[in-house]
């Protein structure tokens, strides 16, 4: 068994971003991006806080919008107008999850799809199924690639099994696997919890990937021996002797299945680091396609 170290390969990408900001910044421009939270969510508030340090590390222009709880739908709206129209900014992003009495998909839409950088606008989501690579692609699944790749996992006619049917994790990864070329080409089959027979399918695979977000829901009995594991979940369990009085834990009963694997990732450090990585890889993206530049 060996570990897929996510926090190395996502600061090799946090390099590769730098030198390119580096580089269109000799021009005058500055890759922008802009957070918006709303209410007081600590997970959400301490994400936003690390998105913002890495911003500032890599050279990028930072907005930091917070706003109350209180904040209405038809404000938030037109915060986000703001943020479409605004020079500096190429990528948008609406902390998720939103206060309940925010239609979070009408947020979403409401963004301009070329500083979608989060890849949920119906449009990149439309390009990734029709594989237009001006598009945008959901930023962890982008990651999950990103792994398969540095660490040489073939995926051209190999059997995948991805857990979870989400549009932020789920239903992108499998479309990026199908994708034509590297880190793609893969045999996808999509299982969820309602799926029969659990087992027997993901007994077959070559790579697993559990997005289900239930904390040791893949189990080893679910494994084939060799078998490449990524685990997308990050899931509080209560733990009193932790000084948060929790631990984050993934999908993947790591104790029992690690030993049957070829590859596997640990969480933390795993997916993870990978997620914030590409969000900023995504923005410098951005900021080309929106000024005209190669690459």
């Amino acid at each position: 068994m060996k570990l897929i170290d996510g926090t190395t390969i996502a600061e090799k990408v946090h390099e590769e971003t730098r030198a390119s900001v580096a580089e269109i910044t000799k021009s005058g421009l500055c890759p922008g991006l802009a957070v918006v939270l709303v209410g007081n969510d600590p997970a959400s508030r301490t994400y936003v806080r690390k998105k913002a340090e890495q911003c500032a590390k890599l050279g990028f222009h930072s907005l930091r919008l917070e706003l109350p709880e209180t904040t209405s739908q038809q404000e938030l709206l037109a915060h986000v107008a703001q943020l479409n129209a605004d020079p500096k900014i190429h990528g948008i992003l609406v902390q998720s999850p939103p206060p309940p009495h925010i239609d979070e998909a009408k947020i979403v839409h409401a963004i301009a799809p070329e500083k979608d950088v989060d890849g949920f606008h119906p449009v990149n989501v439309a390009k990734l199924a029709l594989e237009d690579p001006s598009g945008f692609v959901p930023c962890t699944p982008l990651g999950c690639r990103r792994l398969l790749l540095e660490y040489g996992i073939p995926t051209s006619g190999a059997r995948v099994v991805v857990l979870g049917r989400s549009m932020i994790v789920g239903k992108p990864l499998a479309l990026l696997l199908m994708s034509k070329g590297p880190g793609g080409d893969a045999i996808v089959t999509v299982a969820h919890s309602r799926t029969r027979n659990l087992g027997e399918i993901t007994r077959e695979a070559d790579i697993i990937f559990s997005a289900i977000g239930r904390p040791y829901f893949l189990r080893e009995e679910h494994v084939r021996e060799g078998a490449v594991v990524v685990d997308v979940g990050i899931n509080r369990v209560e733990d009193p002797s932790h000084k948060r009085g929790y631990r984050l834990v993934g999908d993947v009963d790591f104790e029992t299945v690690a030993p049957k694997c070829s590859l596997i990732t640990p969480v933390p450090g795993g997916v993870g680091p990978m997620t914030i990585a590409m969000l900023l890889s995504n923005t410098l993206k951005a900021c080309r396609q929106i000024h005209g530049l190669p690459g």
